[in-house]
């Protein structure tokens, strides 16, 4: 979703940096050295010109109880929630000393999470669970125009082979497909494709996934504002509860592989989602005074 006018929020200049499986967050709390607008967001998130990441999590007042959050894709736009960067602020909350073995609750795009660290990190790697709460499922759970879907729900790509989609929402939009033949080669393709395809009011996340067996699933990843992505929270959510949904498996917990490693997800029979996975913490920093003045003058 794009930022409305006005509405761009401001942040101090220190930072932490962790990631899930690769999929790295910066978080920024509230203050007043620089604005999370488009171009600052891009500037920072800059792999070659910034400190670089998959994404921002702003923790906008660490005295609230639920924390309330916003968070940003790397080329500007706010979006609903991620699995991992809500972990990787988990990480960052216990850090702090914010938080202990007790779960906790965040506010993020209109909804509430759970949150568990479990316990103290060895090296630097904590075990962090997150309680997504319900699946969705259909074309209004994730904000699709039916109109786009033919009878057998394929979305037209344009391309030959057009493949089924499961959509899932888990508080944001995702679209899986379990394709007849896997190639891994297939996200490249079709994820940007489907991703901001015309039927999607915001885009989605996209997912190309099959079951190992009836508790292991293997995912790849297109992320919505990001591109092809080593791990992602939501995704290996919404790849487990569609392959619920479909039939394909069963509830209960399951071990979804991604590129960049595992994750655990279980799945209730009322659609209730935990997501369960590791955060390796990377650095701390802050924005140099200069790098302030350059976003300022963007």
């Amino acid at each position: 979703m794009t930022l409305p006018e006005g509405d761009a929020p401001h942040a101090g200049s220190a930072f932490f940096q962790a990631h899930g499986l690769g999929n790295d967050y910066l978080v920024f709390e509230a203050g007043d050295d620089w604005v999370l607008d488009t171009e600052g967001i891009m500037a920072v998130c800059d792999r070659w010109r910034g400190p670089g990441s998959d994404g921002i999590v702003l923790l906008l007042d660490r005295g609230s109880r639920p924390f309330p959050l916003r968070m940003f894709n790397p080329d500007g736009s706010e979006f609903e929630r991620s699995g991992n960067g809500l972990r990787i602020l988990a990480a960052y909350l216990a850090r702090e000393g914010l938080v202990g073995e007790e779960s906790f609750d965040v506010s993020v795009g209109g909804d509430t999470v759970r949150l568990h660290v479990g316990g103290p990190p060895e090296r630097g790697l904590y075990e962090i669970s997150a309680e997504m709460g319900p699946a969705g499922h259909g074309p209004e759970a994730v904000g699709l125009d039916p109109e786009f879907l033919d009878a057998d729900q394929r979305l037209d790509l344009g391309r030959a082979g057009t493949p089924i989609v499961h959509l899932v929402s888990i508080g944001n939009p995702h679209a899986v497909v379990f394709p007849e033949d896997w190639e891994r080669e297939l996200i490249d393709e079709i994820g940007p494709k489907i991703s901001g395809h015309p039927a999607f009011a915001d885009g989605t996340n996209v997912q190309v996934a099959r079951v190992l067996d009836g508790r292991i699933l293997e995912a790849r990843i297109w992320e919505r504002g990001v591109g092809p992505t080593s791990a992602s929270g939501t995704s290996a959510c919404a790849v487990a509860a569609a392959a619920v949904k479909s039939g394909r498996a069963t509830p209960g917990k399951f071990e979804v592989r991604m590129d960049g490693g595992s994750m655990e997800v279980t799945v209730t029979a009322a659609m209730e989602i935990t997501l369960t996975g590791p955060v390796q913490e990377v650095c701390g920093g802050s924005l140099t005074g200069g790098f302030l003045e350059f976003l300022a003058g963007l």
